[in-house]
């Protein structure tokens, strides 16, 4: 597959989990990190991202989300939401921009309204912001070297 994976976080409660999610970018090989939110600012350089991940991965400090949204990137909602296709059947796209929330909010309308895809995370309680990440990019690299190039948005 020649596509890649933005990691794009809106409003995250705290520095622990944006540590942990550069470390996620950082360890499944996310191609840029994107902060956006009245919270973002105090996050960067924390010390959950044991690999330091800011260093060398892309970290954009935005007001909105999609103020850092590649050309012909693919936004996908990543949340518990009514419609959600479970993330075990998802099919990633070869350019995707996840977008989680943080863990005391929702994504919202503002958010979900302008995804091509909503996903769930199958699971019996809700799992922390860095802990989504990590299963959603595992889940990527697994279907794309077990499945080829195969995705819905024909990239």
């Amino acid at each position: 597959m020649g596509g890649y994976s933005v990691i794009a976080l809106d409003n995250p409660k705290s520095g622990d989990n944006v540590g942990g999610a550069l470390r996620a970018a950082g360890v499944f090989g996310a191609a840029m990190v994107v902060i956006s939110g009245e919270r973002k600012k105090n996050f960067i350089r924390h010390p959950t991202d044991t690999i330091k991940a800011y260093s060398y991965i892309p970290t954009l400090l935005v007001d909105e989300v999609f103020d850092a949204l590649p050309y012909n990137c693919v936004p996908v909602a990543v949340d518990i939401l009514e419609g959600a296709t479970s993330l075990p059947k998802f099919a990633h796209p070869e350019r995707a921009f996840y977008i989680f929330g943080g863990e005391d909010i929702t994504l919202g309308k503002r958010i979900t309204d302008r995804c091509a895809y909503k996903v769930v995370i199958p699971s019996r309680h809700c799992l922390n912001l860095a802990a989504s990440i990590n299963v959603v990019l595992y889940d990527r690299q697994v279907k794309e070297h077990d499945q080829g190039s195969a995705h819905p948005d024909g990239m």
